[in-house]
């Protein structure tokens, strides 16, 4: 019911996943990111302690397909799940049960995984793949969205549109974006339109905030609110 992309940006380090989906609020349940360890999509029949338990095995050192072998072995629905897994160097692994709904399958390429379910087909994947790979000179969330909007115009879920969501890590415990649609007639559109506003009022502020490194972070208002004026300046 789903199809989702898990990439890691070249350029900065930045973990991210983007989903959706004809099903409500997509972003609570399928994507797991945890700062310098990895990322985990759960999806189709969805179990949510794939994406738990998933990062949990990627900090013990499991790799890709270990960790994911040894969420398979525990679950008796696994012919259902569909997940995808990456660590933080960038290698993946992938499971697609043999009674997830057709179509359904799995991609991989140079830093990024994309995998999905009760699809139109697989060009659903490979469109979402060849402009993603083709948008390298994008930022990182606007990459991830216009990938995910040729999986989109290729048939994207076969039963129709509801819900999107966009997950980016950087170094911190704390999302870069984190980002959902959880019920709309154009959910990637509107999701477009949220990534825009949170250049202005979002990644500003964001830029102020504690750190491991900085625990202080920056309470200077005035700082604060000259970034977010310089944001919306360059955007009119």
């Amino acid at each position: 019911m789903t199809w989702s992309i898990i990439a890691r940006d070249s350029a900065t380090g930045q973990l991210g996943i983007a989903v959706a989906t004809r099903f409500f609020a997509v972003g609570a349940l399928v994507p797991h990111i945890a700062p310098g360890i990895g990322a985990v999509a759960t999806q189709a029949l969805v179990n949510p302690y794939y994406g738990i338990d998933g990062l949990a095995l990627l900090r013990e050192g499991k790799s890709p397909h270990e960790a994911i072998a040894a969420l398979l072995a525990t679950d008796s629905g696994r012919e259902s799940r569909q997940v995808h897994v990456m660590d933080s160097t960038g290698h993946f692994a992938a499971h697609s049960g043999k009674d997830c709904i057709d179509w359904f399958g799995h991609i991989a390429g140079d830093g990024f995984s994309i995998a999905g379910n009760m699809l139109a087909g697989p060009a659903v994947l490979d469109e979402t793949a060849r402009v993603y790979s083709a948008g390298e000179k994008l930022p990182f969330a606007e990459r991830l969205i216009k990938a995910m909007f040729a999986g989109e115009a290729a048939g994207g879920d076969k039963r129709g549109k509801q819900s999107a969501a966009l997950l980016i890590h950087g170094a911190e415990e704390w999302p870069l974006l984190d980002l959902r649609v959880d019920d709309h007639a154009d959910p990637l559109r509107e999701l477009e339109r949220l990534e825009a506003v949170s250049r202005e009022h979002w990644v500003p502020f964001r830029n102020f905030m504690p750190t491991r490194g900085n625990p202080a972070g920056t309470s200077d208002r005035a700082k604060i609110d000259a970034g977010i004026a310089a944001a919306t300046t360059s955007r009119e």
